[in-house]
């Protein structure tokens, strides 16, 4: 057994990424305030060949040292735009067609490992800020919430982690 090296990896140029066929999700940060976890979330965005991240309200904005140090240049290959408010971001997203998924524990949540994600209907995830989650204001504009069953006395992941499950399990 043994590690692969760079040239092994079969990397795709940044020019060929953004050309590449993108999956049909959108990522939507409600209000992030960490830049470590914009940068992951690029990051993450990136290794799953997602469509686009839209940046809201709070959410920092490329160009910036902490978002690039765990971007580590996927700021460069994903798409992305800001809104100064999410909901007006989520209300965009649904006159272009996309379902709006919350990824929030809410009443009427559907476990993730129940949750069926498809890869013929454009999806935004909406994934919230690292304290109060999803906005307010968002919730009633959700077709579906979705949230990542957890067995521990916290009930709370980081948001890069959760952007990392879920974007796993919407591409299989």
């Amino acid at each position: 057994m043994r590690k692969l090296g760079v040239t092994e990896l079969n990397r795709l140029s940044q020019e060929e990424v953004k050309e590449a066929k993108k999956a049909p999700f959108v990522v939507v940060l409600d209000n992030i305030r960490s830049l470590n976890n914009v940068g992951s979330a690029f990051r993450t965005s990136d290794a799953f060949g997602i469509e686009k991240i839209v940046l809201c309200g709070i959410t920092g904005t490329p160009p910036h040292r902490d978002i690039h140090k765990t971007a580590l240049g996927a700021q460069e290959t994903v798409e992305w735009e800001y809104a100064e408010s999410t909901k007006i971001a989520i209300e965009k997203l649904k006159l272009e067609g996309y379902k709006i998924a919350l990824i929030e524990q809410i009443d009427t949540s559907i476990s993730l490992e129940k949750y069926s994600f498809s890869k013929e209907e454009p999806t935004a995830l909406v994934f919230g800020n690292e304290v109060f989650g999803v906005s307010e204001d968002v919730l009633e504009l959700a077709d579906v919430a979705i949230e990542i069953p957890q067995f521990g006395a916290k009930h709370s992941l980081n948001v890069s982690v959760t952007i990392g499950v879920v974007l796993w399990q919407a591409i299989h």
